[in-house]
């Protein structure tokens, strides 16, 4: 098990719950309210619809304080990207190291059916 920083784990209302299945690296960006969940592709492969929802069941708290959550697959490159590309869940976003000033948003548009 890695690093953890519980007094801010409090702070965050996220309960860390060791017997579950976590993502490799959890980050708080302070001045924006924002939590990132990332999944290291090469250690458990990218945020799956299955997977965002498991994480998003793990961070709620969070999203209750009303900070913004992302949850983001790691890639080392856009070749080893593209061999994923169609497991990766809407709403969810990817980062490539060869890349790093760049992220992908996998954004799911709001959906009217009235």
């Amino acid at each position: 098990m890695g690093y953890q920083n519980r007094p801010l784990m409090r702070r965050l209302n996220l309960p860390i719950d060791v017997s579950m299945s976590l993502p490799d690296v959890i980050m708080y960006g302070a001045e924006e309210q924002t939590l990132l969940v990332v999944e290291a592709v090469i250690s458990s492969g990218p945020v799956t619809p299955i997977r965002l929802a498991k994480l998003q069941a793990l961070t709620p708290g969070p999203a209750n304080l009303g900070m913004q959550a992302l949850y983001i697959s790691a890639f080392q490159s856009r070749h080893i990207f593209r061999r994923f590309v169609e497991e990766i869940a809407w709403g969810s976003s990817v980062w490539i190291a060869d890349e790093p000033y760049n992220i992908i948003h996998f954004a799911a548009l709001p959906y009217d059916n009235g």
